[in-house]
């Protein structure tokens, strides 16, 4: 597979799909609970409709797992090398609170391994890209994506990226042992591509998180320089286990500091 030639399509579908989100978003809603019938709802099944089908229509022999469809068994799927892995609107929390941080997420995994990742930022209609291969990049609108990179070396003080919605005692811990920081808190994948692009050195997520919510912001990090690691120093992997839930994990930018050892100092 070219996937020079499948990135282009996949994030259309992005766009695509962030437009029927943006349609909701526009609506004058009050929601705290994702019912059926809920606003929230609404907008992710719309996403994931046209994601969905665009997928199926541009590689038909390749299965998808969407966090609006159910996970199939790990029986069947443990069978595939290849599957598309999507987030419809990653950053409820965000969608709820009308702070405009919430992202579709689409990623091409390959041998537990995500391979090809498109993020975009309804809002802002600005979609990341991490093509195997082709490296990441950014682009605005209909402007041409421009190539980025994580920042080589880490500022001081240093610049973390966490959760806007989860942050607990393991977190706090860590940031008093790095000592000079800076926190920066966001949703969703943006995290990621803030690192991706150098804007940020390192995210510690020090709780739980599912597959689909970092399989596409990994392909970005990981196509610019950076790593997306487990506390044991091997990279985060995707479907190795019944559950689709990720361990503890780290994404740094520069590779100029000890992060993990950081980490561990506290564990």
């Amino acid at each position: 597979m070219d996937l020079q030639k499948i990135i282009e399509p996949v994030v259309a579908l992005a766009k695509e799909a962030g437009t029927a989100i943006l349609e909701v978003y526009a609506t004058d809603f009050d929601v705290q609970a994702k019912d059926d019938k809920s606003p929230l709802t609404q907008a992710d099944m719309a996403a994931h409709i046209i994601i969905e089908n665009g997928l199926n229509q541009l590689t038909p022999d390749i299965p998808i797992i969407s966090e609006e469809s159910g996970l199939p068994d790990f029986e069947v799927r443990s069978q595939w090398t290849r599957y598309w892995l999507i987030d419809p609107l990653d950053g409820t929390k965000e969608f709820v609170n009308r702070n405009d941080e919430f992202t579709v997420n689409i990623a091409l995994i390959d041998n537990h391994r995500p391979i090809l990742g498109v993020v975009h930022i309804p809002v802002t209609n600005k979609t990341y890209t991490g093509v195997e291969g082709h490296g990441a990049a950014v682009r605005s609108g209909s402007d041409a994506p421009q190539a980025i990179a994580v920042a080589t070396t880490s500022a001081k003080p240093v610049r973390v990226v966490g959760s806007r919605s989860h942050r607990g005692a393991s977190l706090d811990a860590f940031l008093e042992r790095l000592g000079n920081f800076d926190m920066h808190a966001m949703g969703s994948s943006l995290k990621f591509c803030v690192i991706a692009e150098g804007g940020a050195d390192i995210y510690p997520r020090l709780g739980l998180t599912s597959e689909w919510d970092t399989a596409a912001a990994q392909a970005v990090v990981e196509q610019a320089g950076g790593a997306v690691l487990q506390l044991d120093g091997q990279p985060l992997d995707y479907n190795a286990k019944e559950d689709i839930l990720n361990p503890h994990f780290l994404v740094r930018g520069p590779a100029d500091q000890d992060w993990l050892a950081i980490i561990a100092a506290g564990e």
